[in-house]
């Protein structure tokens, strides 16, 4: 792929830069929800949320652009039965949580991570992005930091800033971004379904079915929230905020994603985050949560236990 190619790809992520889940029956009736299950927003915006295991690390995850906490299943799952806590919510207009209307913006998004943050009274925890959620996150730390964060990882991110500019050169033209969306504006269940190969890579051999319940889950949320936050997410300039940060970073990035391309996104971020470290993933696409969960489960517990 050529890197017009690429950048179109991660453009187009109003079509693929998403997330999946469903929790499954067992595990949901093993794993109990503590209490809720949802937490108010400053706003009264209603915030689903599950929260699985005990355990002296927490891990607190953060959805993708379009899809919601079911999206975490697995790598929940498999840290909470190794003795992790385990939190995970729906965005606002996402999932379960309260559609407000408003407040599709990064420091509101930040605000109400923070609210699940001192509702649950939260401290020490990994904060664990993938694609947009890595964003939020980002504004989070911006927004209040020194609080509650022991170390983030961020996978396959779409910071640090996607639209081309002056001092931006390589990134996405305005045009290609709108040609995005108005796409998606169209015929949203054909958009959406026509990107999934791609989101999970070529090679990774992921089941009709399971594309099915990733194209369904994003699907269930609202048209109008996922041009919103489509156009937050690809016109927000992190790159100011990525020099802040100052707790420990783990950026884990597939090295065929086309979504957020590799030099594109997770390189560049990585640079920019004092004593980061960056591992690339062989093989892996935009949807490596699933494609490559095993190594992500171990990766992750060794990151949250270290």
């Amino acid at each position: 792929m050529n890197r017009r190619d690429a950048l179109r790809s991660a453009a187009m992520a109003a079509t693929g830069a998403t997330m999946i889940g469903a929790a499954d029956g067992a595990a949901a009736s093993a794993q109990k929800v503590r209490s809720g299950p949802f937490i108010e927003a400053t706003d009264g915006t209603r915030l689903y949320y599950r929260d699985w295991g005990t355990g002296a690390r927490t891990a607190l995850f953060v959805a993708p652009w379009s899809l919601n906490s079911d999206w975490w299943e697995y790598q929940m799952t498999y840290l909470s039965s190794a003795g992790v806590r385990c939190i995970a919510y729906d965005r606002r207009g996402h999932g379960r949580s309260d559609d407000s209307g408003r407040g599709y913006d990064f420091d509101t998004l930040a605000n109400d991570l923070a609210a699940v943050i001192e509702h649950l009274a939260l401290r020490e925890i990994t904060l664990i992005g993938h694609s947009m959620g890595c964003a939020d996150a980002v504004r989070y730390l911006s927004r209040y930091p020194g609080r509650a964060v022991a170390r983030v990882a961020m996978i396959a991110t779409i910071t640090p800033f996607i639209l081309k500019t002056d001092d931006n050169p390589q990134g996405v033209e305005r045009s290609v971004l709108e040609k995005g969306r108005e796409t998606l504006s169209r015929d949203r269940p054909r958009n959406v379904a026509e990107a999934a190969p791609a989101f999970f890579g070529p090679k990774n051999g992921v089941s009709t079915q399971l594309m099915d319940w990733w194209t369904w889950q994003i699907l269930q949320c609202p048209l109008r929230v996922m041009l919103e936050l489509h156009r937050a997410f690809t016109e927000t300039d992190f790159r100011p905020e990525l020099r802040t940060i100052t707790v420990p970073t783990l950026l884990i990035h597939g090295d065929i994603d086309t979504s957020a391309p590799l030099d594109f996104t997770g390189r560049r971020t990585a640079g920019l985050i004092p004593g980061s470290r960056l591992e690339v993933y062989e093989g892996a696409a935009h949807g490596l949560p699933i494609t490559h969960m095993e190594r992500l489960n171990r990766d992750l517990l060794s990151y949250v236990t270290s």
